[in-house]
């Protein structure tokens, strides 16, 4: 198996996974009024998700260590295709029309991304400098998005989107420089990148939960997308990261992440049709949300909003 497909093997159980968790998540918030932390610790079905969410960020890194930033990261939007049928399978609904729409676009996107972003294994790293040098101008953009004023929820689930493809940036980094084994294990490098790590992925985390209070759709759908374009810049400018098929691949990539976002607006904005009438739930079970797709406040009368009730409870970006 070459380093391109092992990245996207990768990256396809790594999206699944996090679906499956954020459906299983979605599902508990719907089942209970009282979803305060203490309860949620005692669930085993919550620690289930736990182990769902940590298993696909493991394999989103595995990823990163055989694939490129512009091959990895655009494979996120997976996440959305697997949520379809897992949430409408768990919800006793049928995959509506526009779902299908929104699927297919994406795949046909992603595949022309497929196409273009197919490389030998990553083997450059961010120096110090750049590193800090990253963290810095984000910090500052995300500073700026974080500003009061209008569309908050769109500018801090940009920011949101920024964070997190740093962090997947840096994870990268440090990833190859482990597994390296020309030199120390734990190098000052290591300990630098791994730290502005952490706070990258736990700032991405703070600011999705704080957009998507105003609502789901729209906030996610930026999330989806802004991740890719902060972790392909990086690769593509600092890495030396580069797309195959000269000028016709660049054109080619465009119109395939042109397509893909397109699927990933229509997927966050569908309205899921209502359950069948013999619902594949228990009876105490009404109407669970288990489909992590975009609804504004107030879109659908048959179903509660899909925003989880606590914050961390539904987290679909990878790092």
């Amino acid at each position: 198996m070459n380093a391109t497909l092992a990245a996207v093997v990768l990256s396809l159980f790594s999206a699944v996974a996090y679906a499956a968790a954020a459906v299983a998540q979605e599902r508990l918030a719907s089942r209970t009024t009282d979803s305060g932390m203490l309860r949620l610790l005692g669930s085993g079905a919550w620690w289930w998700t736990v182990v769902l969410n940590a298993s696909a960020a493991l394999l989103h890194v595995a990823a990163l260590k055989y694939g490129t930033l512009t091959l990895v990261q655009p494979l996120g939007a997976l996440t959305l295709v697997a949520a379809v049928p897992l949430g409408a399978r768990v919800a006793g609904r049928r995959v509506s029309p526009v779902e299908w729409r929104g699927t297919a676009l994406t795949l046909i996107g992603l595949s022309a991304l497929l196409v273009t972003a197919s490389g030998p294994a990553p083997d450059d790293v961010l120096s110090v400098p750049q590193a800090l040098g990253v963290a810095a101008t984000t910090a500052a953009l995300i500073g700026i998005l974080s500003r009061p004023g209008s569309r908050p929820g769109l500018r801090h689930a940009t920011a949101s989107g920024f964070a997190s493809g740093v962090a997947s940036a840096l994870t990268q980094t440090v990833t190859v420089a482990v597994t390296d084994r020309s030199g120390p294990l734990l190098s000052a490098q290591v300990i630098v990148v791994a730290l502005l790590v952490a706070a990258f992925a736990a700032g991405g985390l703070l600011l999705s939960q704080t957009a998507y209070r105003g609502g789901l759709g729209a906030p996610l759908a930026v999330v989806t997308l802004a991740n890719p374009v902060a972790a392909a810049a990086i690769g593509l400018f600092l890495l030396g990261e580069q797309l195959q098929g000269g000028p016709a691949g660049v054109l080619l990539a465009a119109m395939g992440a042109g397509v893909a976002a397109w699927g990933v607006v229509t997927l966050s904005r569908s309205v899921p049709e209502p359950a069948l009438p013999e619902p594949l739930v228990d009876a105490g079970d009404e109407h669970p949300v288990a489909a992590v797709l975009a609804l504004e406040p107030g879109s659908a009368a048959y179903e509660p909003s899909l925003l989880p009730k606590q914050p961390g409870s539904g987290q679909l970006t990878p790092l």
